[in-house]
């Protein structure tokens, strides 16, 4: 038995998940009930989210309530990061305000993306994780990461960088199953001259005065993007923990230069025991790119007529992403999102419950979060429902575990006091006549299920707001 066998410690408790790590099947057991832990790649906060970057989001959210409903919610941790250091990040600030320094339009970048990230998630039903922590939190961890794999002969200083040494990993590869002479392509040769192996990657790089930087052993820099997940699911997590999952792309290079990272930094023989990840999405049967015509961000879709002509809302967006196995490549077009708010217009609303979900809507989600098969089996509770009000309980439990219905099935997450808040700086701004500011607050009250309906006092002629849950 393996050493990561042998840290499977916990019971089994019904749930099989892929293994990219071993192309398999396998039955979950996590390394301590009392603690399962989950690490998903979050977003470069860079420019905002498109609909390709979603379907994690709400993945790993769907696992994440299944964790929670197995193990218990005290007993499930899930980090999702935030990468708000990065070249792309620079470029965007320099593109987009060019006569401001900086680190104040990094800044200013990064606010305002990672804000549109977290208001678009939440209107697509994704619970918030439990730490949620920035690459720029984790600087000093990161340091020490790197001084670590030096001292250990992991890690060598050459051409201003400090670079992984791929050749002393004998097991580099066994993730995504490429051998290191496969590697390669692509490579620059300028990039290649300072490297003892082609495929060596950057852990810091020296930064100009210009660049954001931090101080390091080996000069004012910043780090490569692979070590900051390798740190930042250490500090939250362990060594070793049980799930890391991502997107499909991530597998190689980032996936993989993670694990090698980790596990040469801490002599451990994995890094997370169960790797998963999502298919990719293509829009209406072409990938999705801007030169193409086809790109659209989660704003666009939720708030503007961008796609089929009209808005989306978040609850649709989600079923429709769910009807697809995580693991498939998925189609995103006008008709599935058709196909999926029809669905809806049938379903009854949820209702409050302490109700337990239906088996046949969890038993496919225990076999690798098939959630086409456990939305299937949900339409059909749905239906009975409707037409018998003692099933609704059950089909209420069953929607809140996939977070899908026409409300959200979190209603007891709903933080009135900060509702009426929100009204009330609307009301200040439509008294001072800003405009536009009382619409940003009504959209962001509408992006969270929210919805405002004005009217007059028939007294005193004052305008008062009352609000709704979407439905």
């Amino acid at each position: 038995m393996s050493a990561a066998e042998t840290e499977k410690s916990g019971s089994f408790k019904g749930l099989k998940l892929t293994n990219t790590l071993t192309r398999a099947k396998e039955d979950f057991r996590a390394i301590d009930d009392g603690n399962v832990r989950l690490y998903v790649c979050g977003p470069t906060v860079y420019d905002y989210a498109h609909i390709g970057n979603a379907r994690p989001a709400i993945v790993f959210d769907v696992l994440f309530r299944l964790l929670r409903h197995l193990y218990g919610a005290e007993h499930v941790t899930y980090v999702r990061n935030i990468t708000d250091v990065d070249d792309k990040i620079n470029a965007r600030a320099l593109r987009d305000h060019p006569d401001m320094p900086l680190n104040d339009a990094i800044a200013l970048v990064t606010k305002k993306t990672a804000d549109q990230y977290h208001k678009d998630i939440r209107a697509l039903g994704v619970l918030e994780p439990s730490f949620e922590p920035r690459a720029t939190q984790h600087i000093e961890g990161m340091v020490e990461m790197i001084a670590a794999l030096i001292d250990k002969g992991h890690a060598y200083q050459a051409g201003g960088e400090v670079l992984f040494d791929t050749a002393s990993m004998p097991e580099y590869g066994g993730l995504s199953k490429r051998k290191l002479d496969e590697q390669l392509a692509g490579a620059r040769i300028a990039v290649e001259e300072h490297k003892k192996n082609p495929g060596d990657f950057v852990l810091w790089k020296l930064s100009s005065a210009e660049e954001p930087g931090w101080d390091s052993p080996w000069g004012r820099g910043r780090p490569g993007w692979h070590i900051e997940c390798s740190v930042m699911s250490e500090h939250h997590l362990g060594k070793v923990f049980d799930i890391h999952g991502g997107g499909l792309d991530l597998i190689f290079p980032h996936h993989e230069n993670e694990i090698a990272q980790s596990r040469c930094a801490h002599g451990t023989s994995v890094m997370a025991n169960y790797w998963m990840h999502n298919g990719f999405l293509q829009v209406e049967g072409r990938k999705m790119s801007k030169s193409e015509g086809n790109f659209f961000t989660i704003q666009e879709l939720l708030e503007t007529e961008s796609f089929g002509g009209r808005k989306w809302p978040g609850e649709v967006l989600r079923l429709a992403m769910l009807m697809t196995n995580y693991r498939e490549p998925i189609d995103f077009s006008q008709r599935k999102l058709e196909e999926a708010e029809n669905l809806l217009a049938r379903w009854p609303d949820p209702v409050e419950t302490q109700a337990q979900p239906a088996p046949e809507v969890l038993e496919p989600l225990l076999d690798d979060l098939n959630t086409s098969a456990a939305i299937q089996a949900l339409h059909a509770l749905a239906v009975d429902a409707a037409k018998d009000p003692a099933r609704l309980e059950v089909y209420s439990a069953s929607a809140a575990l996939l977070a899908v219905g026409p409300v959200k099935a979190d209603l007891s997450g709903i933080d009135e006091a900060a509702i009426q808040a929100a009204i009330g700086r609307r009301l200040e701004a439509l008294n001072a006549k800003n405009w536009s500011e009382a619409d940003e607050i009504r959209n962001d009250l509408t992006s969270q299920g929210i919805l405002l309906k004005d009217s007059k006092d028939s007294e005193t002629g004052e305008r008062v707001t009352t609000w709704e849950v979407k439905r």
